[in-house]
């Protein structure tokens, strides 16, 4: 099979690998699509150590099971589906009380770590297990269904921020494609009033389209700016509820000074290993602070968000390219070309 395989730091070769076979449990999925995500283009240049080669990277991929192995009904030949990024045993403590995110066996598509390696999307063939695939409806297309990914981990951050229509105000910091996908869920959930923040002019107004009320630049640390505006009532002194989708220390900090006390922090960027936390600020106004990893039991509602039209995810795709034009793409996206906010490539 052709496969974009990440060969250096920084070095995409399209190269022939041989066809996997599905095992017991398995599935084989010829990919019609997948994103590029932003963990992928940070990790293809090795400052991450989560991308080692080689490596076939690629996790927001949608495409049709053409393969099953022993244990697996036949009839899932020819469905069409999407693939869930992370690859969960189903049977650990954490799989067994819905939070397959957190599995003891955890493992993702397209990422190699010390730990392990497990080849990805960019691909003609892919294999996860059965519980790892969703069904998709035949009016969805493989483009949209690849960007299921990035909204289910918005889905999965918001879930964990108890955002809903009692939620008076929520900033979303760092507007990138999983930025947005936040923004979108925090709007399905019924969120008053929503902020967003970046560097980015651009990405900025990309906000504004997917439903943001208020913009702000992150150049001018608007930490005081953002508070002013989330405070909602008489006792609050900042938004009830805010997201980091960045993972670095400034935009951390700027989180943590724009909510109110007693409010609620959700992480969901690691670009930066480790950061510095204003700890006495975290204490004494007893903010919660948040992890969100990847998402868990997400892809259903995600689905049927889109199928309905309330969450339209061609509106993320900047470009559809061939998976042999693949490197071009990576080396654009690395710097940061003005306009472009998803590239999906089609092997």
């Amino acid at each position: 099979m052709k496969a974009l395989l990440l060969t250096a730091p920084s070095t995409l070769t399209l190269t022939d690998l041989e066809t996997p076979e599905p095992d017991a449990g398995e599935v084989r999925v010829r990919i019609a699509a997948c994103g590029i995500c932003g963990s992928d283009v940070h990790g293809y240049t090795g400052s991450t150590g989560r991308r080692i080669p080689p490596l076939v990277m690629g996790h927001e991929a949608a495409g049709i099971i053409d393969a099953v192995g022993h244990n697996v009904s036949g009839e899932m030949v020819g469905q069409r589906v999407a693939l869930d990024s992370t690859v969960f045993c189903g049977e650990c403590e954490f799989c067994r009380d819905g939070k397959e995110n957190l599995c003891t066996q955890r493992q993702v598509l397209g990422v190699s770590c010390d730990a392990y390696r497990r080849h990805g999307c960019f691909a003609e063939y892919a294999i996860v297990p059965e519980r790892c695939v969703y069904p998709i409806p035949d009016q969805m297309s493989f483009v949209s269904a690849s960007l299921l990914e990035p909204l289910t981990i918005g889905l999965q951050a918001i879930r964990l921020g108890c955002a809903g229509p009692t939620t008076r105000s929520a900033v979303v910091i760092g507007v990138g494609t999983i930025g947005l996908a936040i923004i979108v869920a925090l709007k399905s959930y019924g969120v008053q009033r929503i902020a967003a923040v970046d560097l980015d002019a651009g990405r900025l107004k990309e906000a504004v389209e997917f439903g943001a009320d208020a913009v702000f630049d992150a150049a001018e640390m608007p930490a005081k700016q953002l508070a002013e505006w989330g405070t909602s009532s008489a006792d609050t002194d900042g938004a009830d509820l805010v997201l980091e989708a960045v993972g670095a220390a400034a935009s951390v900090e700027t989180a943590i000074h724009a909510v109110t006390r007693g409010g609620t922090v959700v992480l969901v960027g690691n670009v930066s290993p480790a950061v510095e936390l204003p700890l006495q600020t975290v204490v004494t106004r007893q903010i919660r602070l948040q992890g969100s990893c990847a998402s868990a039991g997400c892809y259903p509602e995600a689905i049927e968000l889109a199928a309905s039209g309330t969450v339209d995810l061609s509106r993320f795709v900047s470009r559809v390219a061939q998976l042999e034009n693949g490197a071009d793409w990576f080396e654009r996206l690395h710097n940061r070309e003005p306009g472009i906010l998803k590239v999906v490539l089609q092997p």
